[in-house]
């Protein structure tokens, strides 16, 4: 019987779920997630702020920005190019909502409450692919910084 059972489950089919299209929302939140993890580890605080963005970002109420995040990780697993999610999003936003992208992403690195280099290489690869000035960009991070 427990052969039977070993066998059925050896030649059980593996679906995946198909990744969602890379638009600009989906590149957002999966560019939230990756800030969350460019320290290796992504922590409650953070999963926090990125459905919090998410539902203020998109008006969606929890349930709906924490499958939103969901299915920003699986984008963001499968998509290695930071500066090509950056673009994305760049393209289908205000400067306005660039800076606004920036804040969110700040918020998320210092949801921890530790500053990583990793963080910080990250966000300021993104801030030069948005066309945030440099100047500009370290006042939102002070300012995300609190």
């Amino acid at each position: 019987m427990f052969e039977n059972l070993l066998s059925l489950l050896g030649h059980a089919k593996t679906y995946q779920t198909p990744l969602p299209e890379a638009d600009a929302q989906h590149a957002m939140g999966a560019l939230l997630v990756r800030a969350a993890k460019a320290d290796k580890k992504i922590l409650f605080e953070e999963i926090q702020v990125i459905d919090k963005v998410l539902a203020q970002r998109f008006g969606l109420n929890p349930i709906e920005a924490a499958k939103l995040r969901a299915s920003c990780e699986k984008l963001e697993s499968q998509m290695p190019d930071t500066a090509e999610m950056t673009g994305i999003v760049k393209d289908a936003i205000s400067a306005h909502e660039k800076e606004a992208t920036l804040s969110a992403l700040w918020a998320v690195v210092y949801a921890d409450g530790v500053k990583h280099d990793e963080e910080d290489e990250l966000l300021h690869q993104i801030e030069a692919v948005l066309g945030v000035s440099p100047k500009r960009a370290k006042e939102l991070q002070v300012a995300a910084r609190g």
